[in-house]
């Protein structure tokens, strides 16, 4: 009898429009395909039942974390490895025609694996209501952010910053820790913060721009989130370093936010969430919010021009409801709503070390992510950071700091140039 993966290889084919761009070892042990490719381990015949009746890349993604096919050795390499050999030969995962799917399920019979489709992970995004809606925002939030802060602190530095750092110096000793600290004084810095001076951060996740600022530029902080886990995280947070009279801690969705007149605006990696539709009313919001004179500031991921940003697997598992636009696009948004811009700085480089750390150290803690939020979340997680990475090591994804300020009635912007500051590093004995 013919080895599977001999009778697995055509079909793939089919479904790719070329040659496979890797080696197949299948259930039985037979292997198929270039032997310095990257190699696919397919481990089960319900991992063919599922490219079946979901060929492309949640099928393959789902597959995966399943644990029905695996990628032998290092993660990332195989799947840049795999992308590039895409590239290079312009394979796209694709449905294929008629007559291709009969051959398939024909194929899939012969093999044993031919049924109905494998149930999904339950670990999928199950979204109901009108889009952007406060309540499917809110359960939006939370897919992504209820896992608890335990699983969180598995990886993030003790800040608890989930965004990308500022890596501003390449000394071995440097760390993520003092990355995102220089990233939170880099945004503090731009701001002009003072003692005294109000800030609104708005999505403040587990609160570390807001503890940064209140404890290194003693300033009053209201800071809002839609996750319960990271309202309740912050808030205790901020009473254990003695900075819970200058932080105020809201529970609530952006558009319900109290009109008021803020000396300056954050915004950290939250504008993905709010949506296409709604982020013209939402640039208006930060306008209105800040008072003449005052900065807004906006880190935010984008996509490339000609590129998809987040895609089906992230946005079904990860950040459903997620949207990103070109860069030039959201400053388009920005300036109509009144804001002007100032500087913009590109922090694209920096997204693929931050979530390398993140997940060399996960990695180092995998049993413990298992033990906490099971397999199949943390294989989830792991294809994440990894895909990620490689998506802004590939421009495919971007992020900027883009920072802006409200002129006032007769189109000044103030005394000062609202400029991002000069190049710096952190200096020994800074904290």
């Amino acid at each position: 009898m013919t080895p599977v993966a001999q009778r697995l290889a055509p079909l793939l084919e089919s479904f790719l429009g070329g040659p496979v761009p890797v080696r197949i070892r299948a259930w039985d042990g037979s292997e198929a395909g270039p032997a310095d490719a990257p190699l696919v381990r397919l481990r089960s015949r319900r991992a063919l039942r599922r490219l079946l009746w979901q060929p492309g890349e949640l099928g393959l993604a789902e597959a995966y974390i399943n644990g029905e096919i695996d990628i032998e050795g290092d993660l990332a390499d195989g799947l840049r490895a795999i992308w590039r050999a895409a590239r290079e030969t312009g394979l796209s995962a694709r449905r294929p025609h008629p007559a291709g799917l009969a051959r398939a399920a024909l194929t899939a019979v012969g093999l044993g694996a031919f049924g109905p489709p494998p149930p999904a992970p339950g670990s999928r995004a199950r979204l109901r209501g009108r889009l952007h809606s406060t309540d499917r925002d809110r359960a939006a939030i939370s897919h992504h952010y209820d896992l608890t802060a335990r699983f969180y602190e598995l990886f993030l530095d003790p800040s608890m910053a989930y965004s990308c750092a500022y890596w501003s110096d390449d000394d071995p000793d440097y760390t993520l820790a003092d990355a995102q600290y220089d990233k939170l004084e880099l945004i503090c810095r731009k701001l002009a913060l003072e003692p005294g001076a109000r800030l609104l951060d708005i999505g403040c996740g587990w609160g570390s721009l807001a503890l940064h600022a209140a404890e290194h530029h003693k300033v009053r902080v209201t800071a809002v989130t839609l996750a319960r886990a990271q309202y309740t995280a912050v808030r205790e947070r901020a009473r254990e370093r003695g900075l819970d009279h200058l932080i105020d801690v809201q529970l609530r969705h952006y558009r319900d936010i109290a009109p008021g007149r803020y000396d300056a605006v954050a915004t950290i990696e939250m504008g993905e969430h709010v949506g296409d539709a709604e982020y013209p009313a939402f640039a208006t919001q930060l306008h209105d919010m800040v008072r003449p004179h005052g900065r807004v500031l906006i880190q935010q991921m984008s996509r490339g021009v000609n590129a998809p940003g987040g895609g089906p697997f992230i946005e079904t598992y990860i950040a459903p409801d997620m949207h990103m636009r070109p860069l030039a696009d959201t400053i388009g948004l920005l300036e109509r709503a009144g804001l002007e811009v100032r500087h913009t700085e590109s922090l694209r480089e920096h997204y693929v070390r931050t979530i390398e750390a993140w997940h060399r150290t996960l990695e180092d803690r995998r049993q413990d992510a298992v033990d906490l939020v099971g397999p199949v979340t943390a294989r989830v997680w792991r294809l994440y950071l990894v895909g990620g990475a490689l998506a802004f090591e590939e421009r495919r994804m971007g992020v900027d700091q883009i920072l802006t300020v409200r002129p006032d009635a007769r189109g000044g912007s103030g005394s000062g140039p609202a400029t991002a500051p000069p190049a710096w590093h952190r200096t020994a004995g800074a904290r």
